[in-house]
This record gives structure tokens, sequence and C-alpha cells, in this order.
């Protein structure tokens, strides 16, 4: 299953996401950004690749609806509430994740 991670610049929470899910069997993470200068700005590539696209939070999935509706038909979308107040790989950041994201992706 290919999982894109979405967060604002793509330097600290999605990129957590991406790293704490690549180790699991089955899944092929990447992380983006919705920020035009993220460190991997999300693309139609991206979101096309993606099975699920999982974001944090509501303006991540807003920006990403508008420029991407086309492409999102058959996409599970969904927003994982989690707010930019973590650093990279903060155990905080990493437990919730590992609670927020088997709501949507089978682990």
């Amino acid at each position: 299953m290919n999982v894109l991670f979405v967060c604002s610049e793509n330097r600290l929470r999605s990129p957590t996401g991406e790293a704490v899910f690549s180790e699991c069997e089955g899944i092929n993470a990447i992380s983006c950004g919705t920020n035009k200068d993220a460190e991997t700005p999300v693309s139609g590539d991206l979101i096309e690749w993606a099975d699920v696209i999982l974001v944090m939070e509501k303006s991540h999935r807003n920006k990403i609806s508008k420029k991407y509706k086309e492409l999102l038909k058959d996409k599970n979308l969904a927003v994982l509430d989690i707010p930019d107040i973590y650093e990279c790989m903060q155990p905080e950041l990493i437990q919730l994740l590992k609670v927020k994201v088997p709501r949507y992706v089978r682990i």
C-alpha cells in the first residue's frame, strides 16, 4: 500500500510519518508538503501514486482538494489532526502517528 503523508513544509510531521511507517511490511511511505518551499512539494504524480493520503491538518486537505480535485476521485484522503508543534521524530509525535494512522492504513 502506498501512503502519502502531507504537512506544510515537509520538514517535521510528514517526514516523521514517512520514517515510522516505511519500516512496516507492505507499506511504501512518502512525504511531501503543501507549501511552495516545501522540501518535497505535493504534486499530481504523488497524488496518483498514493492509495491513502494522510494530511496533518484540515488546511492541507483543503489545499490538496482544491488543486487536485480530479485526481482524488478514488483516493482515501484523511485528516490526522496533528498540529504543528512537534519536532521531527519527537517521541510524542511518533506515538500520535502510531495511534491515528492505523485507522486508515492496515498495519
